[in-house]
């Protein structure tokens, strides 16, 4: 699975990612690779972040990698989003977008891939975070949500929920 982030549109979501970038905007980003390395180590998925650099960025996209996760800067004159839509173009059913832009949402599902939005990603690294590498599970259960069983065919779910949920299970 691979897990490509809408790397600004999370950052201004996220409380805690607001604050470092108060400091800067290197902060931000930096804040945000640190969080999404330490999930990394515990689930073992590809990552890739990508920012913005369509106004003050290089003629040429530039890619690093910062622990264990790859950033995409895009170029000049490209928005994030379209190196988005492009990544999920080739990844299809195996990447989920995280990214609170409706727009970016709608497109990459059509592609097949899965969006989930950046507040639900971020409750899901915070509650990442509180996990045991060793045990891999929550070390209190306060967070574990226990649900009721549907039954009949009125309260199935459609195919795009199906996706979606399947999508956030593999998080």
């Amino acid at each position: 699975m691979h897990i490509i982030v809408d790397g600004y549109n999370l950052i201004r979501r996220s409380e805690g990612l607001r604050r470092a970038e108060r400091h800067s905007l290197e902060a931000g980003r930096k804040e945000l690779v640190r969080r999404l390395s330490l999930y990394k180590k515990m689930k073992h998925n590809r990552i890739t972040v990508v920012f913005d650099g369509w106004e003050g960025g290089q003629f040429l996209e530039e890619r690093d990698r910062e622990g264990g996760v790859a950033v995409i800067y895009s170029r000049r004159g490209e928005k994030a989003d379209e190196v988005i839509k492009r990544l999920a173009a080739k990844e299809k059913k195996d990447a989920i977008i995280i990214t609170s832009d409706r727009g970016l949402a709608d497109a990459v599902i059509r592609t097949g891939s899965t969006a989930v939005s950046s507040d639900e990603f971020e409750n899901i690294l915070a509650r990442a975070s509180w996990i045991s590498p060793e045990r891999n599970e929550p070390d209190n259960k306060i967070y574990s949500r226990d649900g009721t069983k549907k039954k009949g065919p009125s309260r199935r779910l459609s195919k795009k929920e199906k996706a979606y949920r399947s999508g956030i299970k593999k998080l």
